[in-house]
């Protein structure tokens, strides 16, 4: 209270005061602006995690179109087939003056089954491209998920640190943050 120029503090003015005129470069000050740039390279870490998961979703997605328009492919392999088996057996079975439309016709199959079984195989071998790109891309996510949650518990380390102003608590806050750090620069590197 202040009266004729005379003020007398409480004890949680005291501290107030006391916060406010504290040294920022101690451990309060350093675990403030840590904490703020942990938060700041787990969002990035964040965001980059939900972009990878959401490529390996897409590519798993293109690996299934490509999967299903290959079956449909061989599924017109084996219709062709088995117009190739007719007209074999026709050919077997047909007088003689039909014997070279049913030669020619079990050739014709036989030929666009060659072109059908090509364009089948390269389906399959796209599908298997996508799905590798996919699970790429889904190993990138776990690590930029575990990145991101080294830093969560970094922040929440540091949070702790300052209430209980312990030391090795904020050694424990930059050792933490380091290991998320390496393995965001994994992610990066595709590691």
């Amino acid at each position: 209270m202040s009266g004729g120029g005379f003020h007398v503090h409480g004890p949680h003015d005291h501290e107030l005061e006391h916060a406010a005129h504290a040294d920022p470069g101690g451990l309060a000050g350093q675990l403030a602006v840590a904490t703020a740039v942990i938060a700041t390279v787990g969002a990035l870490f964040a965001y980059m995690g939900g972009a990878t998961q959401a490529n390996a979703g897409l590519y798993k997605n293109d690996a299934a179109i490509k999967k299903t328009e290959a079956a449909n492919q061989w599924a017109f392999y084996q219709a062709k087939s088995s117009k190739q088996n007719l007209a074999e057996i026709a050919l077997d079975l047909a007088p003689e003056p039909r014997k070279a439309f049913y030669l020619a016709e079990a050739k014709r199959y036989k030929g666009e089954k060659d072109e059908i079984m090509v364009a089948a195989k390269k389906l399959e071998d796209e599908s298997k491209a996508w799905e590798k790109k996919s699970d790429e891309q889904l190993h990138q996510h776990h690590r930029w998920a575990q990145a991101t949650t080294a830093l969560q518990i970094a922040i929440a380390m540091a949070a702790i640190a300052l209430l209980t102003r312990r030391k090795w608590l904020e050694y424990g806050v930059f050792g933490l943050s380091a290991v998320g750090v390496a393995l965001g620069a994994l992610a990066w590197l595709h590691i």
